[in-house]
């Protein structure tokens, strides 16, 4: 076994491309570290990730430190900036196409596994310690989290996005 080149890592991204036809997108609503944000963005790019909206103070793309990190993935996304709240660009979503699901720690969620996760789908995660607010939430049309065994109670927001971000499209492979 060997590593691909470039020429089969694309014939091979391009096949899995062709087995994908849903929209996958992501809010961030009210992240703080730059870092996070750039961390998602290049995980985002990689899973093809059509929109993006940044919430209030989300750092963005224009951000250095996100870049750092981001390694110029936000050139691969379609990206939006909502000043007001996350409610509002869960409406957006919603307004684009997406049926909206929280990726969150609260009463009532579903493990990600198990909620459908197949057609055009926008996922939320939020703030590295507050998480999403009520209002947020409420917004959604589903609450989903990712079952953790070990004992530390949550997870860096970076992965939990993309262990999201990946069930999501396990799903679409899986139609």
């Amino acid at each position: 076994m060997k590593q691909l080149g470039s020429t089969d890592l694309k014939r091979l991204h391009r096949d899995w491309r062709r087995r994908t036809p849903d929209r996958l997108g992501l809010v961030l609503d009210r992240l703080a570290q730059p870092f996070n944000v750039g961390a998602i963005l290049r995980t985002a790019a990689a899973m093809r990730v059509d929109d993006v909206w940044f919430v209030a103070d989300t750092p963005t793309p224009e951000s250095s430190k996100v870049g750092k990190t981001a390694l110029g993935a936000e050139r691969y996304l379609a990206t939006h900036v909502v000043e007001s709240d996350g409610a509002a660009a869960v409406a957006l979503a919603r307004v684009a196409g997406y049926r909206v699901v929280a990726v969150e720690l609260a009463d009532g969620a579903t493990a990600l596994h198990e909620l459908p996760l197949t057609g055009d789908v926008c996922l939320v995660v939020g703030h590295e310690d507050r998480g999403l607010s009520p209002a947020t939430l409420d917004a959604c049309d589903a609450v989903g989290f990712v079952p953790q065994l070990g004992k530390i109670g949550s997870l860096n927001v970076a992965t939990a996005a993309a262990i999201a971000l990946y069930e999501a499209r396990r799903q679409h492979w899986h139609d």
